[in-house]
């Protein structure tokens, strides 16, 4: 579901096609984050991914004043793409270096600590202490920096008096 829906997201010309194929996209990878046990990424890959920058982009598709296409009764946007064949090459890439590292792999080791017993606390709480002990410095920081963001697109998206 992922890489066809991913593949839909890539070579898609109508904009609002591609964003619910991205959807499709993000789900699949939250339901892959919950397969190997990262529940805190999931939730997040959730929370912001699809409940956040999806739903900006949908939204500021459906809001602009762009007339698509008025062929047969539609109003598709329609968009071009130049990069497909930079993109497929960078594709082609990641999926041979992760190949390799596939074929490098020593899954008789990988098997035998399968059946170790495993730690059933949550990865939420794991993070959780660890954010307000060890790192609490660098998380603090991203939330100043964060802040500083989001005044400076406040005062750039303000009308300027011209």
């Amino acid at each position: 579901m992922i890489v066809i829906s991913a593949s839909i997201v890539l070579w898609s010309n109508n904009v609002l096609y591609a964003a619910f194929s991205l959807l499709l996209t993000f789900f699949g990878i939250a339901a892959l984050y919950v397969l190997v046990g990262a529940d805190f990424l999931a939730i997040t890959q959730l929370l912001v991914y699809v409940g956040g920058i999806l739903v900006l982009l949908l939204f500021g598709v459906m809001l602009t004043n762009h007339k698509g296409s008025k062929e047969n009764g539609k109003n598709d946007i329609i968009g071009t793409n130049t990069n497909r064949f930079i993109g497929l090459f960078v594709a082609l890439g990641l999926f041979s270096l992760l190949f390799y590292s596939f074929v490098k792999a020593n899954f008789v080791e990988i098997q035998a600590s399968l059946f170790e017993p495993i730690e059933t606390l949550s990865t939420t709480q794991n993070i959780g202490v660890l954010l307000m002990t060890d790192f609490v410095l660098p998380f603090e920081v991203s939330g100043v920096l964060l802040m500083a963001t989001l005044i400076g697109a406040a005062y750039l998206s303000g009308k300027s008096k011209v």
